[in-house]
């Protein structure tokens, strides 16, 4: 019986697969109770994640109360137009995500990214289906070398490794040291990342008439995601969408 290389390459991962899974085997990215594999949430925990769906707002992402149409806007994107385009979110921000979310940002717990950007995928599909590039909401570079990864970039990254849509993790740049967002107002915020972004001069053209989808772990009240838009498209891009991980659909929420 002869073998080929490609057979003994395939006994190979399989059994080193097996024997990983012996030493560290697979647990629920939030409880770590025993799952079937790497990277994936137990049933209990699934169930705790609240998905949104459609009907949507087409402008914000949020959940409405039932459909009246095939593109409806809510009263807060009648009210506020955001400067970017659509947005979409896997799920809202609160509860289990939450957790799920501290723990790739915080705790090093890039686990389930490929995980979360399969939700992301799929949430914003229609925003993906004629995208030209993804990028990813920048760091300081103060903040990046003090957690050592940007949490939108592993995602983009994630994203385009399933969508097949391009990613640049240079072409948007942050520009200014910013406080952190958490526990400011939404007016705090929009003027906390007020000029905070820039297209360098010389990638300009490259961005020019392309439709962008930027990549961020969560929409709070959506000042970095308008801050990231205005800044894209005066410099050239046709237009703005938004993929998250997580949005907060009440912005009054306490510990945002």
């Amino acid at each position: 019986m002869s073998w080929s290389a490609a057979s003994v390459s395939d006994i190979a991962r399989v059994s080193l697969a097996r024997i990983s899974d012996v030493l560290l085997p697979p647990l629920c990215l939030s409880c770590r109770a025993a799952v079937e594999g790497h990277g994936g949430l137990c049933p209990t925990c699934w169930s705790r994640i609240d998905f949104i769906q459609a009907p949507l707002c087409d402008r914000l992402g949020i959940p409405l109360p039932y459909a009246a149409g095939d593109r409806m806007v809510s009263a807060g994107a009648l009210a506020d137009p955001p400067v970017y385009d659509r947005a979409r979110a896997a799920a809202r921000y609160d509860g289990e995500m939450r957790k799920l979310v501290h723990g790739l940002k915080y705790r090093d717990s890039h686990e389930g990214a490929a995980l979360f950007a399969r939700w992301m995928a799929q949430a914003a599909g229609e925003l993906l289906a004629d995208a030209d590039l993804l990028v990813p909401v920048p760091l300081a570079r103060l903040r990046l070398w003090r957690r050592r990864f940007n949490q939108s970039a592993l995602l983009a990254d994630r994203i385009a490794r399933q969508s097949g849509v391009r990613v640049d993790a240079f072409l948007l740049q942050r520009v200014r040291r910013t406080a952190s967002q958490v526990g400011l107002s939404a007016e705090q915020r929009r003027r906390n990342v007020a000029g905070a972004f820039a297209v360098p001069e010389a990638r300009r053209p490259e961005l020019a008439g392309r439709n962008v989808v930027l990549v961020d772990d969560v929409i709070t009240t959506g000042a970095t995601a308008n801050a990231c838009a205005r800044t894209l498209k005066r410099a050239g891009a046709a237009r703005v969408d938004v993929a998250a991980l997580a949005r907060v659909v009440n912005p009054l929420a306490p510990n945002i």
